[in-house]
């Protein structure tokens, strides 16, 4: 597979790289306990207020302009020291005598043009580079640095024993820096480096390069070269440096940083190097000056398998786009890079192609580029990103004829899916498509290869994965994120899916079933998603949170409520709400439930204390009452027609006409009787009502016949409104025979309670026989019937 080789040719890279900014670059500065970063402080002089704990100290980027004894030698365990970019002019390594531990010492872009020299043994990182030497500053005691990694020099002219006292050190990196170099004409020197695995040579930024030396070297693996500035007439002196450099069968990596050249200088530097033992050639920061000329470039067989070119400079404007693009198409090499350009094409190769790897990132191509091109046959890797590609119909069309194509991708354009892209021609094997970071919508789910099994679409306006996709059965992983999506995908569709990001999305409530629908998920990313934190969003969290921290990454910290306003930013797994509230049958249940039961209860209470009753006579008698008053409401209005209305049970009848009544009418009282007073043709209830407002007293013979008539109940209670509503003392209550609490009904029983409790006469619960004496009132008065439209008179009335 290409990503194999891809991944060895990578790491490779990294290792020079790495080198690199280790050697000549200032790491980033961070304090700790043994670790002091004093950069940018403007000091003069390295502060005595350090501990002597200190292991680590960098003071670059000051003004320091010696260094003494005394300014580190308290520094006992010191291991780094960082000096760059100050103002030191002389150094004396004795300085360092009390530092026996000190392994990494950065001196470099200063000013020192002397150095005296004193064994410092522990050293494995020296840098003198960027310094005003006028030789190689190299020091006898330098062969005694066994532990010697990095070396960094710097030199206007070579000698060629200035390397000889580490000529037998095995390092890792050198770093030869050139000032102002300038030799006599047909003067050549000669330098023998004998170990280093990098070889990186930095010239002077603005002088043409001039550097006429016969250098020795065993064992280099990569040589860097930076700051080269070439013409027409000191092109051959730059490829005789380059011939005496890569004799070597170890080489593998050229580098060329910051170039300056004429294409037809570019073109001769190419055929130089295609045959020589090289396998890996980068170019950084080309500039193109003059004319671009047709050029026949016939290449020949060759060890070379990548040519990176990265940020091409055009100082020409008027020139033939095919000469400058066809010189790149007929390479016979496995994998081209050029990226960052002004280039707007890229020709088809004449001939079948050994091209596996193509990567043109950040120019200028359109969708017609490799517009019918059947030559690369053998291509299984292409990166289009950063372009001007617009028609995905029209991409998967250049696919067509590309038939080991695996990787594409064509990212960070324009790219934008139509309905009628239903039909694309996809070459079908593409197994990973990147297409992100375009403006594609739904419908580009209708126009991917039918075998990718790795697809990148996030950061599009991707709004809803449609259901009828089914050609996708391949799919393992889909990253998706920065879309509009407002729910998570099934499974249905990717039958295989193991991968899954959905971040940054829409999704207020995900569908709680998708984990039992994506039973391979492996992997899931979906935090960052305006969560509505509501009922519906309980069973997805309840899910989740089963689901192992491998599969849910980013779970619990990216999920977080975004709604309602007094639950945002709190995390999902945080969120809680009452089961009764987001169970509508539940809480349909509970509150029927709690309604039967209220209704039990009140029909219970009214049974107990016979409200029916109550609401039942309250009504008659106010109907009644109504009804009474509209009929008689002249005759009754301001007239007293009886003393008193006697009450009683028909089972006591005996009683009241040959006891009570006799005793009554002999003092010449009006007595009201149901039998003799009640008007025929009225209902029982308006004949109640109206002698009981006729009558001045009510008279009541309790018995236990008493309590048990319905119309005595009636009487009672009418009675006792009249003496509410009018506030007078008009009830009489003779106990004829006791009465027991147990025999009481509990209607009347109330009813009684009240009507004692507002009369003069108040009963125990057992009451004993009273005379009819005792039932009157204090002070009675006497009533004499009064002639219609009258008053009634009152005297007292003489106790029977």
């Amino acid at each position: 597979m290409t990503q194999d080789k891809e991944t060895v040719i990578r790491t490779f890279y990294l290792i020079c790289i790495m080198t690199l900014i280790v050697g000549t670059i200032t790491q980033i500065c961070e304090e700790s306990e043994f670790k002091v970063c004093m950069s940018k402080n403007n000091l003069t002089r390295i502060p005595k207020t350090l501990l002597p704990t200190t292991k680590s100290l960098d003071i670059s980027q000051n003004y320091i302009s010696e260094l003494q004894v005394s300014d580190i030698s308290f520094l006992s365990g010191l291991k780094v020291l960082k000096l760059s970019h100050n103002r030191i002019r002389r150094l004396d390594l004795s300085v360092f005598k009390f530092n026996q531990d000190l392994e990494y010492l950065d001196l470099s872009h200063n000013q020192l043009q002397k150095m005296c020299c004193y064994p410092v043994v522990s050293l494995k990182h020296l840098d003198l580079s960027f310094n005003d030497f006028d030789v190689l500053p190299i020091c006898v005691e330098f062969g005694n640095l066994t532990q010697l990694n990095f070396l960094g020099l710097s030199a206007v002219r070579f000698q060629q024993i200035d390397l000889l006292p580490v000529a037998h050190l095995h390092l890792n990196y050198i770093l030869l820096v050139l000032g102002d170099y300038y030799i006599k004409e047909n003067v050549s020197e000669k330098l023998q480096i004998l170990n280093t695995k990098t070889l990186h040579f930095v010239f002077h930024p603005n002088s043409l390069f001039s550097v006429q030396v016969n250098i020795s070297v065993n064992a280099l693996g990569c040589l860097q070269l930076t700051n080269i500035k070439l013409n027409e007439r000191n092109c051959q002196v730059f490829v005789k440096f380059l011939l005496g450099l890569i004799r070597g069968p170890m080489l593998l990596n050229i580098t060329l940083n910051n170039i300056e050249t004429p294409w037809k200088c570019l073109v001769e530097i190419l055929k130089f190097l295609w045959p020589r033992p090289v396998e890996y050639l980068n170019i950084y920061n080309l500039t193109l000056d003059e004319i671009v000329s047709d050029i026949q470039v016939t290449y020949p067989e060759t060890t070379l398998k990548a040519l990176k070119i990265e940020h091409i400079t055009k100082r020409v404007f008027i020139f033939s786009q095919t000469v400058l693009y066809k010189v790149f198409s007929e390479m016979n090499i496995m994998m081209l890079t050029i990226s960052d350009t002004p280039f707007i094409h890229m020709l088809c190769p004449v001939a079948s192609s050994t091209f596996k790897f193509l990567n043109f990132t950040q120019n200028v191509f359109t969708d017609s580029v490799f517009d019918t091109c059947s030559t690369l046959v053998r291509l299984e890797t292409l990166i289009l990103r950063k372009n001007s590609l617009k028609n995905l119909y029209k991409v998967s069309l250049m696919t067509k004829n590309m038939p080991s194509l695996e990787i594409l991708d064509v990212s960070w354009n324009s790219l934008e899916s139509h309905r009628y892209e239903e039909n694309c021609m996809w070459v079908e094997s593409i197994v990973v498509l990147n297409m992100s970071s375009n403006t594609l919508t739904d419908s580009v789910f209708r126009c991917l290869p039918p075998k990718v099994k790795i697809l990148d679409l996030h950061n599009n306006r991707i709004t809803n994965i449609p259901k009828n996709v089914t050609h996708l059965q391949a799919l393992q992983e889909l990253n998706i994120a920065f879309n509009s999506l407002t729910d998570l995908p099934g499974c249905g569709t990717f039958s295989s899916l193991s991968a899954l990001i959905i971040d940054h999305n829409s999704m207020s409530h995900p569908s709680a079933d998708f984990f039992q629908s994506c039973q391979k998920i492996r992997s899931m990313r979906a935090g960052n998603n305006p969560f509505l934190c509501t009922c519906e969003l309980r069973e997805f969290i309840k899910n989740i949170d089963q689901v192992s921290s491998e599969v849910a990454q980013d779970w619990p910290d990216s999920y977080k409520c975004d709604y309602p306003e007094s639950s945002k930013g709190v995390l999902l797994k945080d969120f809680h709400v009452s089961p009764l509230s987001c169970n509508t049958t539940l809480l349909i249940l509970t509150v029927v439930t709690t309604m039967l039961v209220l209704a039990a209860t009140v029909t219970f209470l009214c049974h107990y204390f016979d409200l029916p009753w109550y609401l039942r006579m309250m009504c008659q008698w106010t109907q009644t009452r109504h009804r009474a008053r509209n009929i008689c409401l002249e005759e009754l209005q301001g007239t007293l027609q009886f003393h008193a209305f006697i009450s009683y049970s028909g089972h006591d009848s005996a009683w009241v006409k040959n006891e009570l009544l006799p005793n009554l009418e002999k003092e010449n009282l009006q007595i009201c009787l149901h039998e003799r007073n009640f008007v025929p043709g009225k209902s029982i209830l308006e004949n109640i009502i109206n002698c009981i407002e006729k009558s001045y007293k009510s008279i009541f013979v309790l018995s236990p016949n008493f309590i048990q008539s319905e119309w005595c109940h009636y009487e009672l209670y009418f009675a006792h409104h009249q003496l509410f509503r009018k506030g007078s003392n008009n009830l009489i209550l003779i106990l004829l025979e006791p009465i027991s609490q147990n025999d009481i009904p509990i209607a009347f029983w109330c009813s009684e309670c009240l009507t004692l409790a507002s009369a003069r006469l108040t009963p125990a619960l057992d009451l004993e026989p009273l005379s009819l004496e005792s039932a009157w009132l204090s002070s009675p008065l006497r009533l004499t019937p009064t002639p219609p439209g009258q008053r009634a008179s009152r005297r007292p009335l003489a106790t029977s």
